[in-house]
């Protein structure tokens, strides 16, 4: 498997941002060129540290199962289209993990044991931004048309991925997405800086030429019900993801410039597209405080110090993790590390093991601060430290606290989906749901989680649909759902 000797002779070494006083000036990805062009000079070594490890732990780190060491022994062979199609053989999306998961792969890494592990990710965006120029990522037609019909409602990465498969077997998909342009969160979630939209634009271009029809602008629900959609198609795929926001009920939540993320982010990626969005909520000139220490929340801190912000602060009610793996964390599971993401290394302030009591407003009903208060873990549960109380400024506060499931109205509803305890869909080991026809994958059956289990699940669950239209299916099943919540 590549060079035998070079995870020993090479360090590892990642791509080079722009430094961050120039990129918070504008909305492009904080590489100096895209990524993968940025990491062709060094990439080859980079692929040369995989190991002939024997049992390779990366593929059970890995959602998708990647076949991490075919493509890094290609890559450091020189042969960029067998590491392409290898690469391909399991994510439909390789440019949006390569930008945004937290890769898991890498801590699952047996040179990771006694040593800096190897940067999968990093040669996964080289292999598919090199395919892209090199005009080698292309259409894949079906090689037969079948006469059977899926609807796909919702176009993020699960539904999407799910999408291309079924209409790569030779089904009909059409894909409805609520807003108006196709992508979901990958649209007006994700903002610029760390995946530009070119790079969805050019994979929904090569979709819309294998054969899926996109139709945005549609709700499901309002302007077309669930039930007239399940009686158009012979199959549904429910692909809506865990829209429904975590809030935080304390006194002064009525107050002006309270918001959750995804009301904040959109309008930010809207705008930052060049599109005139009315009575915008911006940081510009504002103390911002960001509630929740995730992925969401860094995405906030980022954006509203492009827009001016006066200052940023992070409240996260978790201690500040390790910067070393804990002895509770074995590898090769994932551990809970330290680390900055690109919009940390910008500017603003982090505070740990904090709670937000109650927020501050002034004579005209606008947020003014909030009160703060320090919290240690006992008893299975955060109590405030007596004493630590304090206020901070802020006349914008972004909640960040994750999601708790799908929104009920609308598909669920009209079609009496099954729930668990959780508010996430019901589904069987072939994802589909209790009402016959009817399918479900991503975080609306998982719960909130990862880019890399929204892909992995949509393709899984077009196993699944295949099999209920054709009899047998040719596409990949990698597990099911019931062996993927054990899987975390």
């Amino acid at each position: 498997m590549a060079d035998p000797t070079g995870f020993i002779k090479v360090p590892r070494e990642v791509a080079t941002k722009r430094p961050p006083a120039e990129r918070v000036h504008d909305w492009r990805e904080v590489y100096p060129d895209a990524v993968g062009k940025t990491l062709l000079p060094i990439i080859t070594d980079q692929a040369s540290r995989c190991m002939d490890c024997g049992i390779p732990f990366c593929h059970n780190g890995c959602p998708l199962g990647n076949l991490i060491p075919e493509w890094n022994d290609l890559v450091w062979r020189g042969e960029w289209q067998a590491a392409l199609e290898r690469l391909h053989a399991t994510n439909n999306f390789p440019e949006f993990t390569g930008r945004l998961c937290p890769a898991p792969c890498e801590m699952a890494c047996v040179v990771g044991i006694s040593r800096d592990p190897v940067t999968i990710k990093n040669v996964e965006v080289s292999i598919i931004d090199k395919g892209w120029d090199d005009l080698r990522v292309v259409p894949q037609q079906p090689e037969w048309h079948t006469s059977k019909t899926v609807a796909v409602i919702g176009s993020g990465p699960a539904g999407l991925a799910a999408a291309q498969q079924l209409t790569r077997a030779g089904h009909t998909v059409v894909v409805y997405e609520r807003d108006d342009a196709i992508g979901g969160l990958l649209r007006y979630g994700i903002p610029e800086f760390k995946m530009e939209k070119s790079v969805l634009d050019r994979r929904l271009k090569q979709m819309v030429l294998e054969g899926t029809q996109f139709k945005p602008g549609t709700e499901i629900g309002v302007d077309i019900s669930a039930r007239e959609l399940s009686e158009m198609f012979e199959a549904v795929v429910v692909a809506t993801g865990a829209k429904e926001p975590r809030d935080l009920q304390v006194p002064g939540r009525e107050l002006r410039g309270i918001y959750q993320a995804m009301e904040y982010l959109p309008e930010a990626n809207r705008a930052a597209r060049g599109e005139e969005v009315s009575e915008q909520i911006v940081a510009t000139g504002k103390d911002v405080v960001v509630i929740g220490g995730g992925d969401t929340g860094a995405d906030c801190i980022g954006t509203a110090l492009r827009q001016g912000a006066r200052s940023v602060v992070s409240l996260e009610i978790m201690p500040e993790p390790p910067l070393e793996r804990p002895a509770s964390q074995p590898w090769p599971t994932y551990p809970k590390l330290f680390k900055l993401s690109s919009a940390d290394e910008e500017g603003g302030e982090k505070l740990y093991s904090v709670n937000t009591q109650r927020f501050i407003g002034d004579n005209a009903g606008n947020l003014a601060g909030l009160e703060i208060v320090e919290v240690e873990f006992c008893d299975g549960g955060f109590r405030p430290v007596v004493g630590t109380e304090r206020e901070i400024p802020a006349q914008l506060c972004l909640l960040a606290m994750g999601f708790l499931g799908p929104e009920r109205h609308g598909v669920i509803d009209e079609l009496g989906l099954e729930l668990d305890g959780r508010g996430n869909i019901v589904r069987d080991e072939h994802y589909a749901t209790n009402v016959p026809g009817v399918f479900a994958c991503g975080d609306c059956g998982r719960g909130q989680s990862l880019i890399v289990w929204a892909i992995s699940e949509g393709r899984s669950c077009a196993h699944g649909v295949d099999q209920f239209l054709a009899g047998r299916s040719k596409l990949p099943r990698p597990i099911g759902p019931q062996e993927r919540q054990l899987a975390v």
